[in-house]
């Protein structure tokens, strides 16, 4: 298997197998904390080669520099079946997040595991924003 892109970006969509990403990022600005980010997607696109034929779980864990899980484990099976005339496959995940919590600033992560082998990870850091100084 082969990573593609691994992005955290405001919207993605699948358009007949194009991966269309609107907003990537990597860096939150919050007034406050706790913060809650009202909306984000992790966008995945990954290519399969006939060795990953099969069934396969993918997982994406939210975690924070310690890796405590900021959010439960998303679970997604996938299975790989290649036509004879096809070299490999290419398939896009995406996974849409709504109200992401984060208590603290720092370093957070988004892990990418096939079959529970890390493939990829997809840093964020939470930053406050200094208040607004009074004239």
């Amino acid at each position: 298997m082969n990573v593609q892109v691994a992005v955290l970006c405001d919207a993605a969509t699948d358009d007949n197998g194009k991966l269309n990403l609107l907003g990537a990022f990597d860096t939150i600005y919050a007034r406050e904390l706790p913060a809650i980010h009202p909306q984000c997607a992790v966008a995945l696109r990954l290519t399969f080669y006939a060795e990953d034929e099969g069934k396969h779980t993918l997982k994406l864990s939210f975690v924070d520099a310690d890796g405590r899980p900021v959010m439960p484990p998303m679970e997604i099976p996938v299975e790989i079946v290649l036509p004879e005339d096809l070299h490999f496959g290419t398939r896009n995940f995406i996974v849409n997040i709504q109200h992401l919590k984060f208590e603290q600033p720092g370093l957070y992560s988004v892990e990418v595991t096939l079959d529970d082998e890390v493939q990829t990870s997809i840093p964020l850091l939470v930053r406050t924003l200094a208040p607004p100084t009074v004239a």
